[in-house]
């Protein structure tokens, strides 16, 4: 069967291969497809330049997507879970402080937009915040958010 395939698989099966599973990404946005279309065209290069056997490619192909995987999870690939296990997606949202915040003390804060489904928020900051002054959010930790001045 291997030998089959190494006569009907050619290099530009592999490009194909690549640009047919860049186009799924498109459509999915994980990224993930993403990092297994390139390292199809890379194969089918290689493949084009050197010619290798189906076994070789395949192993080749094998070894790039694993590679671009964790490529992918090692520096591209954006946190969106704190260390408290929730989502980061609220954090540098804008309110106004409605409540006094002394340094490492609690105050609140009324957000322009909803965080984690709610606009008033029991806050922290290093710093004292007088009521009315702008300010982000730095980190969210359980209920409790820390803010920072915004600039």
């Amino acid at each position: 069967m291997i030998e089959f395939l190494n006569e009907i698989v050619l290099w530009w099966h592999w490009i194909i291969l690549g640009i047919l599973l860049i186009i799924m990404e498109l459509g999915i946005g994980t990224f993930f497809i993403l990092g297994l279309g390139i390292a199809a065209i890379l194969v089918g290069i290689l493949d084009l330049l050197i010619g290798l056997s189906f076994t070789g490619a395949l192993g080749i192909w094998i070894l790039f997507s694993i590679l671009t995987i964790i490529i992918w999870f090692k520096y591209y690939k954006e946190t969106t879970i704190s260390t408290s296990g929730q989502s980061n997606r609220g954090l540098d949202t804008l309110g106004t402080v409605s409540k006094e915040i002394n340094a490492n003390g609690r105050g609140e804060v009324t957000f322009d937009a909803p965080v984690l489904g709610n606009t008033k928020w029991h806050a922290t900051s290093k710093d004292n915040i007088e009521i009315g002054t702008r300010v982000n959010i730095a980190e969210i930790n359980g209920q409790l958010i820390t803010v920072e001045k915004n600039k």
